[in-house]
């Protein structure tokens, strides 16, 4: 029997899946976000993308981070598709209308609050990517904060607070996918992401 190759493919070359696992994570989180903000009352909305875009497609990225070897990509990926998918189930398969008072915004904040802490380390790590990145996980980490808070108190205008950090937090996410795409194509650095 003979062991199994971990050679990469002669000539093969895997484009950037960064791209892609930010830009399914910034359009899926600017719809939530505007939401949470309380400019439209309309969470449906949200469920397909958190399904098919903000989950599978970014979880697809994350697994092709793992391909390229990037430690990082494809934990943040994968993770945030999993935070997706969660999410998409925990708000079209899940009956929380039995729990007795506060319990279900209770439990939601406990959810929040665990990807809260996941976000503070990946803001750590991200220290030694680039300067898009760490704005998206530095204005990532206060948003869960915030929504957690909002959810735990029952207090919509942080909730509302959160949804606009969130909105920024996407259009930063936007801007660093952006960017790999655009330096990408022209093979050169056409908008800047910072330093390493």
């Amino acid at each position: 029997m003979t062991e199994p190759s971990t050679s990469r493919i002669p000539g093969a070359h895997i484009a950037d899946p960064g791209a892609l696992g930010l830009g399914a994570f910034a359009l899926t989180t600017f719809v939530l976000s505007v939401v949470n903000a309380g400019l439209v009352d309309a969470e449906p909305v949200v469920f397909g993308l958190a399904l098919a875009y903000g989950g599978i497609v970014q979880f697809g990225a994350g697994l092709w981070e793992f391909a390229k070897g990037n430690t990082f990509g494809a934990t943040a990926f994968c993770s945030y598709g999993g935070f997706w998918v969660s999410f998409w189930y925990l708000t079209t398969q899940t009956d929380l209308t039995g729990l007795v008072g506060n319990s279900a915004d209770h439990g939601v904040a406990v959810y929040l609050l665990a990807w809260s802490i996941f976000t503070t380390y990946m803001l750590i790590a991200s220290l030694r990517t680039n300067l898009a990145i760490v704005a998206v996980f530095a204005l990532l980490t206060p948003t869960f904060f915030l929504l957690m808070a909002g959810d735990f108190s029952g207090n919509d205008t942080v909730t509302h607070i959160g949804g606009w950090l969130g909105i920024i937090t996407a259009v930063a996410a936007w801007y660093a996918s952006f960017a790999v795409v655009t330096n990408a194509t022209f093979k050169k650095t056409v908008l800047p992401v910072g330093p390493r």
